[in-house]
């Protein structure tokens, strides 16, 4: 028991395990508790998602086309709707707001799933929820506040920003690491998710021996876009490499910087854990230069494929992932699992139908999850939950992530706001 929270260590494939409950105050959130509200539809339905485009998040999107392929779309008779947000969201939220509201015009809509879900989900769920209320609403990788995301969706999701802030830099220590470097910008450190992991993240250091190094970089959304981003992270990285030492382990929190960021270290040195949303296709297939096509879906062989690239380049030991794209398994899973909850062959809020949902993409995984406890109030939030997977590293194989104590401590530190 960690602070009040039953972790929950489980092979995805036929776990069979009820969401425990902890010494802290519990609350369901909008309809977060099984058997509050039945959601099964009787005819037919239609699922909406929403992702970010291939530039921003590919994973996320390939998740959504997954989900096409398995059910169709709704133009070709399906009941999948999927929609890609722009790249510049923060400047265009009410472009992505009336994107989410207008799929509830559909009457055969019944469930909409975000992911990521960016500033603006909680507003457009309350938008989606006057006018239907008959709607399911899942805010998958939730950017905005959990106490904010929570009121507005039915399910709301995240990597465990708290256990994975102690748990990354406990990975960096067992690769030999001696510095950590933390690459994000303003706009992701004043999201609680992002803010206070990087707090945890800089305290763990302290305690296991490391230094840490906050470094800033441009955000992709701004007027320099993408590329430019992705420019600088090109033209910086040799130089963090020549300042920080080869034994420096490097950690950026949005999608767009993990390419040229890999791209770099694989030529110049240093090392890499495992991304903000961890996938062997997240960053790697770029930066490697590979082709795959062939493997397209099967990620044992895409991870079979890269590792032995990584490990060609003379990385075996320095490079990481999850052998399962976490952004793919958003989509997809909770796409899967509206289905079943509509078709009344699952719950909502009960945890042996989600893990049994994300299993169908990630078979025999080991995960660990907790539902969301607020450290102010200690108020655990039962449609919040946290989630993340054993690490995998290239040549080296996994380290036992999901089985490591997290300290008591790391559960204390309150977010302090951007810094």
């Amino acid at each position: 028991m960690k602070r009040g929270m039953m972790f929950l260590c489980v092979l995805l494939a036929g776990a069979a395990l009820a969401f425990a409950g902890g010494g802290r105050q519990q609350q369901t959130g909008r309809t977060g508790d099984s058997g509050v509200r039945d959601w099964k539809v009787d005819g037919p339905f239609h699922i909406g998602i929403l992702t970010e485009t291939v530039s921003q998040a590919e994973d996320d999107l390939r998740g959504a086309e997954e989900l096409i392929r398995r059910y169709g779309s709704v133009s070709s008779g399906g009941i999948i709707q999927h929609v890609t947000y722009p790249d510049s969201f923060m400047d265009q939220q009410e472009v992505y707001i009336s994107q989410v509201v207008s799929m509830a015009d559909d009457p055969l809509m019944k469930a909409i799933v975000v992911n990521n879900a960016i500033p603006g989900t909680a507003e457009a769920f309350k938008r989606v929820r006057e006018r239907r209320p008959d709607i399911l609403l899942i805010a998958a990788e939730a950017h905005e506040d959990p106490l904010v995301i929570q009121q507005a969706a039915d399910l709301a999701t995240s990597a465990d920003f708290i256990s994975r802030g102690y748990l990354i830099p406990w990975a960096a220590k067992q690769l030999g690491a001696d510095t950590f470097v933390h690459i994000s910008f303003p706009r992701h450190m004043s999201y609680e998710s992002l803010g206070l992991r990087r707090q945890i993240m800089e305290e763990a250091c302290k305690d296991l021996g490391l230094k840490f190094v906050f470094v800033t970089a441009p955000d992709p959304t701004s007027d320099v876009g993408v590329a430019g981003a992705q420019q600088y992270i090109l033209e910086q990285t040799p130089q963090w490499i020549q300042q920080y030492g080869e034994k420096s382990v490097f950690f950026c929190t949005n999608d767009a910087h993990t390419e040229p960021l890999l791209r770099q270290l694989l030529v110049y040195g240093g090392m890499f854990v495992e991304a903000d949303l961890p996938s062997p296709l997240m960053g790697y297939p770029g930066a490697l230069g590979l082709d795959l096509s062939s493997e397209a879906g099967n990620f044992p062989a895409i991870l079979k494929k890269v590792e032995e690239a990584v490990v060609a380049k003379g990385g075996a030991g320095k490079f990481g992932t999850w052998a399962f794209s976490y952004g793919f398994a958003q989509s997809a899973g909770w796409g899967e699992y509206a289905k079943r909850i509509l078709e009344g062959k699952a719950q909502l809020g009960t945890m042996a139908d989600m893990w049994a949902a994300l299993g169908e993409f990630t078979p025999g995984a080991k995960w660990n999850g907790a539902s969301y406890v607020d450290n102010n109030t200690g108020v655990r939030f039962r449609n919040f939950l946290l989630l993340y997977m054993d690490t995998y590293i290239m040549g080296k194989g996994y380290l036992p992530t999901t089985t490591q104590v997290v300290p008591e401590k790391y559960y204390d530190i309150k977010f302090q706001g951007s810094n």
